[in-house]
């Protein structure tokens, strides 16, 4: 065989290999967009979500992992309780069908919670005191309007009287891109904590009215792409004080003063590529806060809070996830009520759970991995006759955590602090139960550094 011929033969090799690879790459054009289901959502709510449009060109490849990035879009708007997103490709046009059975969206409940940060707390400091109870009506639609904006009311009594009215809305303008939320709120209080003592709240036990709170907040919101979340707060608080509470604690308004009014710009950025925002099992989330509180009378404060959180699927069942926090403030020395260091929400470290430390900056590291141990859907028509509550979804996830801290304290003599400017160690092992509209029960077994070993219980829910 010639010279010739060779590369006359390869030449037709390479073209037909080529061709069959274009054709396994063939590029398909999104040619209908339909959806199902949707009674109450508007139809640009669902479509605000997906990561494709009318008239794009996608591979076959592409158009698998858009769709599943768009199921996970749709499933964090929190709007549907099932969802699936079906296609039907030739060889130049594909048909995208989207399916969705919508949530119960008004939701008025008799609502019961501890005035205390956590039932831990309340049960192993408290003992179990069932006076320090709030309690009252709890009333929120999730999809007033059918544009995934929320209307929210809470008329509560006991023993933190409080009473707030809410609107948010994602989007006011035609690209969706825009969103605001107001609201007002009131309370008052007799019991009350009115320092740190000892890494512990030290509360003032009293019948009569210590505190009163009222104040409004506006908030604008910018979503500029998918996954980015911008946010600019303006909050006005007015406080005041019984005598009594500034005689026991001088330095809970810096002076001697019963009022105190605070006026608080915080702008927040929000990277989210989680699967699940209320339990995720892979992506990320990076959020940066910068707020700045102006009291009346000349006093400001700066707060600068970052987290990135990771979220990792190791093995078909087996996942881990790491958090990383970090906060700064100026000036050194606050107001009682602007002091937040850990003991406060999620930031903490688990074995802590039962201590307030107070101070200006502080770091937290905390690790989990978790055991896909169930993940199913039960059929409840037979019981249940309501279509949003037909469905059981159940998942169950025992895990092992290692979390570390540590605060900075200028001035730990105000709360007597043991705890803060050291290395803070705690871990354990724990379940957690993933259930209907996002309810997430944790119930767990700590042990800190100092060898205090404690079974804690916490419960959520995104009603």
């Amino acid at each position: 065989m010639k010279i010739g011929d060779v590369i006359i033969y390869f030449s037709i090799l390479i073209f037909l290999f080529a061709g069959r690879n274009v054709c396994a790459q063939s590029i398909s054009k999104i040619n209908k967009i339909e959806v199902t289901g949707n009674s109450k959502t508007k139809e640009g709510i669902i479509l605000r979500e997906l990561t494709f449009k009318l008239g794009d060109t996608l591979s076959a490849a592409e158009i698998e992992k858009a769709i599943e990035k768009s199921k996970q879009n749709l499933t964090n708007t929190n709007l549907f309780l099932t969802l699936s997103i079906l296609y039907n490709t030739d060889d130049q046009t594909t048909d995208i069908f989207i399916v969705v059975k919508e949530r119960w969206y008004l939701v008025v409940l008799p609502e019961v919670y501890l005035a205390d940060r956590s039932f831990n707390e309340w049960w192993y400091e408290r003992n179990r005191d069932l006076t320090r109870l709030t309690y009252g009506i709890s009333a929120k639609h999730f999809n007033l309007s059918g544009n995934n904006d929320q209307l929210k009311l809470k008329a509560m009594g006991g023993f933190i009287p409080y009473f707030e009215l809410s609107y948010a809305k994602p989007y006011i303008d035609k690209r969706k891109r825009i969103g605001i939320r107001a609201g007002i709120f009131y309370s008052t209080q007799r019991t009350m904590a009115f320092r740190t003592w000892n890494d512990k709240l030290d509360f003032f036990i009293s019948e009569k009215q210590m505190r009163e709170r009222k104040g409004a907040v506006f908030e604008f919101r910018l979503r500029n792409a998918l996954y980015h979340f911008h946010s600019i707060n303006l909050s006005y608080t007015n406080t005041s004080l019984a005598d009594t509470i500034i005689k026991l604690n001088p330095n809970y308004f810096g002076k001697n003063t019963t009022k105190q009014e605070v006026f608080n710009f915080t702008y927040e950025y929000r990277f989210d590529h989680r699967d699940n925002r209320q339990y995720p099992l892979s992506g990320k989330l990076l959020y940066t806060q910068l707020s700045n509180f102006y009291v009346r009378g000349g006093y400001n404060q700066t707060n600068l809070f970052g987290l990135y959180s990771y979220f990792r699927p190791l093995h078909k069942s087996l996942f881990f996830e790491s958090s990383a926090r970090i906060k700064f403030s100026s000036p050194r020395k606050q107001y009682y009520p602007l002091i937040t260091g850990l003991g406060f929400s999620n930031n903490l470290v688990r074995g802590y759970e039962l201590y307030v430390i107070d101070g200006q900056h502080y770091g937290l590291w905390k690790n989990t991995l978790k055991y896909e141990l169930l993940k199913k859907e039960f059929n409840l028509k037979k019981f249940i006759k309501l279509s949003q509550f037909s469905t059981l979804p159940l998942a169950i996830y025992p895990n092992a955590y290692l979390d570390f801290g540590y605060i900075k304290n200028y001035y730990p003599i105000y709360s007597n602090s043991k705890l803060s400017n050291k290395l803070l160690k705690g871990g354990g092992l724990g379940l957690d139960i993933v259930t209907w509209y996002n309810s997430n029960v944790k119930m767990y077994y700590s042990i800190n550094q100092m060898g205090e070993k404690k079974f804690f219980f916490g419960i959520s829910r995104d009603i």
